[in-house]
């Protein structure tokens, strides 16, 4: 199971798309979620945590805009767990806006930069485009393994020990 991370990180039918075959797709509302159930913010979410300005320091400058650096705290940590990507371009707003444009760019610029396996679509505007964009997606993620190497050795050592204990 690869975890893929998804641009705009609020869509919905990326993240399912990604759960229907299989992966785990790494999102803005599950950083959220992590966020407002944490005990350590105390009348959640307008709180943060004295440790979060410093993270979005590690993806954005001092002097990119404060909402640069909130929403790198929460979109970094993602950045680096990921496995593979897919980016939509163009979408509409209601398609998973993010908010910031800046936000937007540096994002898609990590990503990019990172050298994991990345789909590239553009939102479709049409029935056959939409289609095609299902289907270009849905062939990217079958093309992902689906359990680590890591993972699978493990099963192969567990297999051959279980195997040795019944001699």
């Amino acid at each position: 199971m690869a975890k893929v991370f998804i641009y705009p990180l609020n869509s919905l039918i990326l993240a399912d798309l990604v759960e229907r075959f299989g992966h785990k797709p790494l999102t803005m509302m599950s950083q959220i979620r992590e966020k407002v159930t944490n005990i350590s913010l105390d009348s959640p979410p307008v709180n943060i945590t004295p440790e979060d300005p410093k993270l979005g320091l590690k993806y954005a400058a001092i002097e990119v805009p404060a909402g640069v650096r909130g929403r790198m705290a929460l979109i970094g940590p993602l950045i680096e767990q990921t496995e593979a990507a897919i980016i939509v371009e163009n979408p509409p707003t209601n398609f998973g806006c993010v908010g910031c444009n800046r936000t937007n760019e540096l994002t898609k610029y990590l990503i990019r930069s990172k050298g994991v396996p990345l789909l590239e679509v553009k939102y479709p505007e049409s029935d056959e485009e939409a289609h095609d964009f299902v289907n270009k997606i849905a062939e990217f993620l079958e093309s992902l393994p689906k359990e680590k190497p890591e993972e699978e050795e493990k099963a192969k050592e567990g297999e051959s020990v279980e195997k040795e204990d019944e001699k």
